[in-house]
């Protein structure tokens, strides 16, 4: 008896789709986003969206072509069933979850010698979701805010690690029983980026600390992709910050990952929303 195939509902293969870019700030303007309510008569974000048609191409079947030094991403398959089975309880994820992040960092970035992670941000779909998955281009962190990150979290070690290489790497994972269909991650290759694209964005929170992060602006030369289909047995790891980066003769290509969930026209209306958890962390050596 014959067998039919069922056809994959998973888009695959480039797509042209649309990434929200950032229109650059006047000159003398500071990017600004408060993370809660702004102060009265100012808005919540002072930067304007610039959406943008994009070939996003599909780096599937050619994972290990791409690095962390050369791209800013890297991927890896294959990997066992996580300890942490639900990902609801935050300390559930860290007793169980961060060990097997800090194992994958410290077994693909070579030389490393001590990772220690920070945060971590679930992303549902559901309609009384707390985090969605973004959809503007951006860079987590910036380098005021990477070695800020690093002075916060190691005391009286920072200036000591700080003068050694130092990066800090999101480990992006989708939380679907099934592969991912919907709202991709895309993410914009390291080395077709240009500084002019970035620009710094204040989050000012309501204890008066002030972080930084990156917004994109666009630029045709700028190269970005996306793994279709994802599994949870894959692993992306965004280097958002590589102190190597900006160093004449390193062999770094920038070290700082634009990325942005995208809607990929192709996905069909009742698609399973796309739900993850990206756990964020600062990587010494070598």
């Amino acid at each position: 008896m014959a067998i039919t195939a069922v056809p994959s509902t998973v888009p695959r293969g480039p797509v042209t789709a649309r990434l929200n870019f950032t229109l650059p700030p006047p000159p003398g303007v500071v990017g600004v986003n408060y993370v809660d309510g702004p102060p009265a008569g100012e808005p919540q974000r002072n930067l304007t969206v610039d959406p943008r048609e994009v070939v996003v191409s599909d780096v599937r079947g050619r994972e290990s072509d791409f690095s962390l030094d050369r791209d800013a991403f890297q991927i890896v398959t294959g990997l066992p069933a996580s300890a942490e089975k639900d990902f609801a309880d935050d300390a559930s994820i860290a007793a169980n979850y961060y060990p097997e992040v800090e194992r994958l960092l410290l077994d693909q970035i070579p030389g490393s010698t001590k990772v220690y992670i920070f945060d971590h941000t679930i992303r549902r779909a559901g309609p009384g979701a707390k985090r969605r998955a973004v959809l503007n281009a951006h860079i987590d962190q910036t380098p005021y805010s990477a070695e800020k990150r690093v002075r916060r979290h190691m005391g009286a070690d920072a200036d000591a690690l700080l003068a050694g290489r130092y990066r800090i790497v999101n480990v992006w994972r989708p939380l679907n029983k099934n592969p991912v269909e919907a709202s991709p991650l895309g993410f914009g290759s390291s080395s077709s980026l240009e500084q002019k694209d970035i620009i710094p964005v204040e989050h000012r929170y309501p204890n008066g600390y002030v972080g930084q992060t990156a917004a994109i602006a666009y630029n045709p030369d700028q190269r970005w992709y996306y793994l279709s289909g994802m599994t949870g047995d894959e692993r992306l790891l965004l280097e958002c910050y590589d102190s190597e980066g900006m160093k004449e003769g390193s062999g770094v290509a920038g070290g700082r990952l634009p990325h942005t969930a995208f809607e990929d026209p192709r996905t069909r209306p009742d698609a399973e929303g796309r739900e993850s958890i990206e756990v964020r962390a600062l990587v010494f050596g070598p």
